[in-house]
């Protein structure tokens, strides 16, 4: 670990920093997925905000 030494001898610990890169782009089949995945979020959305309202408007 790095460790460094400041006044009167007190010694501070630093976490390592992790290895930094670049994110690939997409391919096709990722985005056609992420499409997908989206669709069917905003559904399960709908048909919550849909159930709710129809379960609040019982008498």
């Amino acid at each position: 670990m790095p460790y460094t030494t400041e006044e009167g001898g007190r010694l501070n610990n630093f976490a390592r920093e992790p290895k930094i890169y670049e994110a690939e782009p997409l391919d096709a089949g990722q985005k056609k997925s992420y499409f997908i995945l989206g669709i069917g979020a905003t559904v399960l959305v709908g048909v919550l905000i849909f159930v709710a309202f129809s379960v609040s408007h019982l008498s």
